[in-house]
């Protein structure tokens, strides 16, 4: 006896309807977030070390940022994606979209979502690893997809398949260090002239372009009888034909078109493929942000810090209730929100946050009576108490429906059932500034150039305009083919597309005749 042994109870963590899906929060807060507390302590004290004047924070699935010191770590399962939306919807403030497709290609995956009039959808379920948790997260839909997925040729329908696992960070087999003699898309990336093999990481690693063609004949061209550079382009083609559909399919799936959003595409790979996978989708604009890498690293600290805790309820009140039941229903509300709101204060305490310092913004989950979904509501009302305020919380749920839905798919006379309350405290941070540059001529100038390189695509080489992406000014018109490369990514401009920058250093790219 004598031990210390940390309890980890679902019910004082997650307090929510379906058992399995907390148990799974539970045991990943247990097992995998709590251990990974001293790994984010000693990120902090190194901070404080340096003369930081701040606590550490963690993107959290909600899309707020959590201090290391949060109870439930387990809300910082996944970061980065989160912070591309984040960082998204901020820059479309800016250029005022209110609708944006957000596309983050990495070397592993191809992350998406969507922010309608400036708002983003939350999961309250979501799968992670086959594992449905009990976890406010940003809703996105992934394919394991990038630019290090593996390349196979099948061995039974002899056809490309690409991923789902990649080389993460050991590139491909281009990379001598790399360990691998599996093909990865960024070695067909450095045979085909996308990438400058001497200028990977800015020239930190150098890549063998014969290694890769050495490996790309032997895996794929010869199987299927071409030639090295043509099974390169096709897996290329590949690539960017599934991203490209699965990126509409998801827009067409929600009941919108790609006409309806301006697609912003990051990721160290996204200005790669930016081309590839937007083409004919007619969407409103295409924006390729200069620091398209650490995009999701800029949307992290666009976030504000944010606690957000949940609980299930379970409210049905007819349409045609009594007032007295509207106002126990209220009740309900209210209480919840009370007992969370304590948990929240209680969270910023802990950072040196006063209630004072705190916004609290109420929030529900409702649905019609009867119906398998519900919708996330932030509440009209700061306090739940009275008819008035009951009536306003369904015209709410029922204007969102008719937003998400269609205002004839309303159906009032079903009642409605308030199956969860939200409350959220954020104390604002100073978010980064986009920058503003004075705008130039179209014509880049002649020190941006950097040279001309062979790139293959449709069959035949071409040769393609190097250009340098930071000594490109805002005004400046690029015309493909032209490849714009910097140390931490690269942008392929194919033949057929145009790209301008803009004074907040974002390339807006289109097609052309």
């Amino acid at each position: 006896m004598g031990k210390s042994i940390p309890v980890f109870a679902s019910v004082d963590y997650y307090p929510q309807r379906k058992e399995s899906h907390r148990m799974n929060t539970t045991i990943l807060e247990a097992y995998a977030a709590e251990p990974s507390r001293q790994t984010l302590s000693k990120v902090s004290n190194r901070f404080k070390e340096h003369g930081a004047k701040f606590d550490l924070r963690v993107m959290a699935t909600h899309g707020g940022t959590i201090s290391w010191k949060a109870k439930e770590l387990a809300r910082t399962i996944v970061s980065g994606p989160i912070g591309g939306v984040i960082g998204s919807k901020l820059l479309g403030e800016t250029l005022g979209y209110d609708n944006i497709a957000c596309s983050d290609i990495g070397g592993t995956s191809f992350d998406m979502a969507l922010i309608v009039k400036s708002n983003f959808n939350i999961a309250s379920d979501p799968d992670m690893a086959r594992l449905v948790l009990s976890l406010p997260l940003v809703a996105m839909d992934s394919v394991g997809a990038g630019a290090g997925s593996f390349v196979r040729i099948d061995p039974h329908s002899r056809s490309v398949k690409l991923g789902p696992d990649s080389a993460g960070y050991r590139v491909g087999t281009c990379w001598k260090d790399s360990g691998l003699d599996t093909v990865s898309v960024t070695d067909c990336h450095i045979v085909l002239g996308y990438l400058n093999p001497d200028n990977f990481l800015g020239g930190l690693i150098r890549l063998d372009v014969d290694r890769a063609k050495k490996h790309i004949k032997e895996q794929i061209a010869d199987p299927l009888g071409i030639s090295v550079e043509d099974a390169a382009a096709g897996v290329i083609e590949l690539l960017d034909l599934e991203l490209k559909e699965y990126l509409r399919s998801n827009i067409s799936a929600k009941g919108y078109s790609p006409s309806d959003f301006a697609c912003f595409s990051y990721g160290g790979a996204g200005p790669v493929h930016t081309y590839g996978y937007t083409e004919g989708l007619g969407f409103k604009d295409v924006v390729v942000p200069a620091w398209a890498a650490g995009f999701s690293a800029f949307g992290c600290a666009c976030a504000d810090f944010e606690y957000r805790y949940d609980k299930s309820v379970d409210i049905a009140i007819p349409q045609y209730s009594s007032d007295e039941s509207k106002i126990e229903a209220c009740k309900i509300i209210q209480d919840a929100w009370d007992e969370l709101t304590l948990k929240v204060i209680e969270e910023f305490k802990i950072n040196g946050f006063s209630e004072k310092d705190v916004i609290l913004r109420p929030g529900y989950r409702m649905q019609y009576m009867g119906q398998l979904n519900d919708l996330e509501i932030t509440s009209p009302v700061s306090k739940a108490k009275s008819v008035a305020d009951w009536e306003e919380i369904v015209k709410e749920y029922e204007k969102t429906y008719a937003r998400v839905y269609s205002e004839s798919a309303c159906s009032p006379e079903l009642g409605f059932s308030v199956t969860g309350v939200i409350m959220r405290g954020v104390v604002a941070t100073q978010k980064p500034v986009i920058p503003v540059e004075k705008e130039h001529g179209a014509t880049p100038p002649k020190e941006a150039k950097v040279g001309v390189r062979k790139f293959y695509r449709h069959k035949k080489w071409v040769d393609a305009d190097v250009w340098h992406m930071e000594k490109l000014l805002p005004g400046n018109e690029v015309i493909g083919p032209a490849i714009v490369e910097a140390d931490s990514t690269t942008f392929v401009i194919p033949k057929g597309f145009a790209t301008r920058l803009d004074k907040h250093r974002l390339f807006h790219l289109k097609e052309i005749k």
